[in-house]
This record gives structure tokens, sequence and C-alpha cells, in this order.
């Protein structure tokens, strides 16, 4: 098993790792993500993690978004309409934060299916 040793806190790479880090906060990282790519500025590494930040939460809107109106449309259902919904949001959350996991480790922010979903978005 491969261990990283920590960056030092003096070089530009602490700095990256600090801004990735902000962009992986669900939900608030969004918009700095959104930000980043709207300028597009930033290294490779930034853009790949921008796009799959805002791919992530775009995908959560949605899921989130429909699971809502569907606890509206069917008020027999809405009790399960809105467990999954919860559970669709705490999965959300520890993507985000597993993500964060391995940004700090060095190791690789790709998700399957998401990454190259992401890769395809304007």
């Amino acid at each position: 098993m491969r261990t990283s040793k920590p960056p030092d806190p003096g070089t530009g790479d602490t700095l990256e790792r600090l801004k990735l880090m902000i962009y992986l906060v669900p939900v608030f990282g969004t918009f700095p993500a959104l930000y980043s790519l709207w300028r597009k500025q930033g290294s490779r590494k930034e853009q790949d993690i921008s796009r799959l930040v805002v791919t992530l939460a775009l995908t959560w809107v949605m899921i989130y978004g429909l699971l809502s109106a569907g606890s509206h449309l069917a008020p027999g259902l809405s009790l399960r309409f809105l467990v999954s919904n919860a559970l669709v949001t705490t999965g959300y959350t520890l993507t985000n934060l597993v993500l964060m996991l391995r940004l700090l480790r060095g190791q690789s922010v790709k998700l399957p299916g998401f990454s190259p979903l992401s890769k395809r978005l304007p």
C-alpha cells in the first residue's frame, strides 16, 4: 500500500489543494466551481474537478426536485419519497466527503459514470 507524504506547506500545491477542497464542499462549493468554469481559469485538474462538482450538484438538484414533486403529487407515497430524498442527499454529501479524503491523500478524484459524463458537458 502506497503512502504519500503530505505536501510541504510552503508550496503552491497546498493552495491548489485548498481551492479544490472548497469546490468539493457540498452545495456551497458549487458556486466557486461554476465561477472557475465560467472564467476558464485554473489548471486542467481544477477544471476537471469543477466539472465533476457541477455535474454531481446538478444531478442531486434534479433528483431532489423530482422526489419533492413526487411527494406532493402522490400524498399516499409522500413518506417514501421524503425518505428517498434524505438518502439521496446523504449520498451526495458522503460522495463529496470521500472525494475530499481522496484529494487529501493524493489519489484520483474520479467517479465511475460521473467523470466521463462531466467531460462531455460544456
